[in-house]
């Protein structure tokens, strides 16, 4: 018996190990995704097309275009913005806004990220666009942009009306847009309590992901009877940020279980690795230059998504120009840097001049031939 034990053992360690399983998520709301911020790749899709009312989750479009208005320099944080009749209107969550109230840019957006205040929404998308249905037209224009392609809003609050719907892929991409380009609006995403009015109004944030999860960085959470439950979750570990998004979940357990089953998945399963040249980038001869190379630098850093154990897969195949006449300006293509993975590309990137080589002058060109001759009679 002994024997036959030993043997079996023996066996099994001369077998060849088993390619790797990523353990499969558990998610309970009828559609879900998970995508990768920096390249965008979606690692998990479970009817991620299905349309759905998207509830507050719209406000990552509305937060998108805020955000946009103030880093292109249109809006300032400290711009008083004042509350219409139209906005205070609005039903659901809210901060109770009075009549011709006033409250600055910054503390709008706290409160539409924190507590998904309907009445900050809407005065906010009257101030930058002069009423509500303009505001809607840049966000379905914005959408359009995005190739958000299943995706109509209505309003920018989320609020139950017919024809206003997305999906949780498109959610994932202006979820990514917003964190990707507008990386300061984790400042407002990642309060979990603050206050309102110098503290007479008190905020909790309805993404309690924030206060459990390790690495939770927002996005946005939305409910409404006929939406149920939805949510865009980010969260980061080890320089990599991913986008989990829930839809229709029937309970606020299920949209945060399965948004956390989605993350622990990525965080699990992938890495994002650094990617740099196999071997030393060599110098390219430059004609009729003041100097006689230019070396070439790669033009921007390399970083490609990998499930884990396969960074031993990456591997870079280098093309440069045999030489290159002057002048060379700075940053002149002379090449480039292919990426592969298992042999299949994944990314290239351009081989730059890291200095610019003028052109020799009449002069220049004549010393330099008679050097040559002098060095030949030498």
């Amino acid at each position: 018996m002994k024997r036959l034990a030993a043997l079996a053992l023996a066996l099994l360690c001369l077998a060849p190990a088993r390619a790797y399983a990523a353990a499969p998520v558990e998610v309970t709301a009828p559609s879900a995704i998970l995508m990768e911020k920096t390249t965008g790749k979606v690692l998990y899709n479970h009817e991620a097309d299905a349309q759905y009312e998207p509830a507050s989750v719209t406000k990552v479009m509305t937060l998108l275009l805020v955000m946009e208005a103030i880093d292109s320099g249109a809006l300032g944080w400290d711009d008083l913005v004042t509350a219409s009749p139209h906005a205070i209107s609005m039903g659901g969550s809210q901060i109770w806004l009075k009549e011709n109230e006033q409250m600055t840019v910054r503390d709008m957006v706290k409160a539409v990220t924190v507590v998904s205040a309907n009445d900050c929404a809407v005065a906010l998308a009257e101030h930058i666009a002069g009423s509500e249905p303009a505001f809607v037209d840049k966000m379905n224009e914005k959408a359009r942009e995005l190739g958000m392609e299943r995706t109509n809003f209505v309003n920018c609050t989320g609020l139950p009306v017919q024809g206003h719907v997305t999906c949780a892929h498109d959610i994932a991409l202006m979820s990514r847009e917003l964190i990707l380009h507008h990386p300061s609006i984790r400042e407002y995403t990642t309060i979990w309590m603050d206050t309102l009015r110098d503290g007479a109004f008190q905020l909790s944030n309805t993404n309690r992901l924030i206060f459990y999860y390790e690495g939770a960085t927002g996005l946005k959470t939305g409910f409404t009877d006929t939406a149920l439950y939805c949510l865009s979750a980010t969260a980061e570990r080890d320089g990599m940020e991913l986008i989990a998004v829930v839809m229709h979940a029937p309970t606020s357990n299920d949209r945060f279980d399965s948004a956390k089953a989605l993350l622990n998945y990525g965080f699990a399963n992938y890495a994002i690795t650094p990617v740099y040249p196999d071997q030393a980038i060599p110098p390219v001869p430059v004609l009729l230059g003041t100097k006689d190379t230019v070396q070439p630098v790669t033009q921007r850093e390399c970083s490609i998504l990998l499930e884990k154990g396969k960074t031993g897969s990456v591997t870079t195949q280098m093309e440069l120009a045999d030489s290159v006449e002057a002048p060379v300006e700075q940053g002149q293509k002379l090449g480039v840097l292919k990426v592969l993975v298992d042999g299949e590309q994944v990314d290239a990137i351009d081989l730059v001049a890291a200095d610019e080589v003028p052109r020799l002058g009449f002069g220049g060109i004549l010393r330099r031939f008679l050097n040559a001759l002098f060095m030949q009679g030498a």
